[in-house]
Formats: C-alpha cells, sequence, structure tokens
C-alpha cells in the first residue's frame, strides 16, 4: 500500500485521504482490512511521527471493522487511547467558514462526524463518496 523507506515523501493530508479513500473503494471494505492490518501501516505511520496519517487509517480501520461487525484489532488499543492535540477539519469545511466569516460550518461539520474519526479529533463524514 504505502512505501515505508526511510526516505518518504509525506504528502499533503488531504491528498493521503483521497488516496487512502480511493484504496478502499477499489479493494473493498474486507480487502482494504486485510491490507492495511497485514502490512502494519498504522505503526509504519504512528513510528514516523506521522500522528494525522496514522490516526486517520485507525479511525478508518475502527470504523470498517464496526461496519462488517468484526471485533477490532487490539494491537492497536496504546494508540486508540490517544488523539490529536488540533483538531483537523476537511479543507472544504475550513475555506467555507473563512468565505461566510463564521465557525457555524466547522459546528456543522463537528455533528456530522463519524465518531471513529472524532475521537482522534479529526473531522470526516464521508469515505466512501470519492470520484
Amino acid at each position: 500500500m504505502m512505501n515505508s523507506g526511510k526516505n518518504d515523501y509525506r504528502s499533503e493530508f488531504e491528498t493521503f485521504k483521497s488516496n487512502i479513500c480511493h484504496h478502499l473503494k477499489d479493494m473493498g471494505d474486507i480487502n482494504f482490512l486485510m491490507d492495511v492490518l497485514g502490512t502494519d501501516q498504522i505503526s509504519v505511520l504512528y513510528e514516523k511521527r506521522w500522528y494525522p496519517e496514522a490516526f486517520y487509517l485507525l479511525a478508518l480501520v475502527d470504523y470498517l471493522s464496526k461496519e462488517n461487525d468484526i471485533p477490532l484489532c487490539s494491537k492497536y488499543d496504546d494508540i486508540r487511547s490517544m488523539k490529536l492535540k488540533k483538531t483537523i477539519y476537511p479543507l472544504d469545511v475550513l475555506l467555507t467558514c473563512e468565505v461566510l466569516k463564521s465557525d457555524e460550518p466547522k459546528k456543522r461539520a463537528d455533528n456530522e462526524a463519524i465518531p471513529e474519526f472524532r475521537k482522534y479529533n479529526i473531522i470526516e463524514s464521508e469515505v466512501r463518496g470519492v470520484v
């Protein structure tokens, strides 16, 4: 799925999210879970201190596990007790806030966020709607 070499290129978080969602769409839930868990990408990202990416992937794994009635992988229980210090909102939400000069879009996004993502201070409401 991802290269784990020392000189990895780190894309923008929005690009990372898009790539992951496309990967999910291409593979399907079960194959995606087997790939992510089999290659231990969550630990790889976490050890690089790429925390937003690690938490996003963990949230997605937990969400897909719940959706498919699969028990959570206990390997990541230590990471599950943590979260990002600063909440990450989708770029379109931040731009809408700026244009409207209002925090209402953030509040709406918070309310609509998938709980598995909100737990890590990542606001995400759609993982399957990629084109």
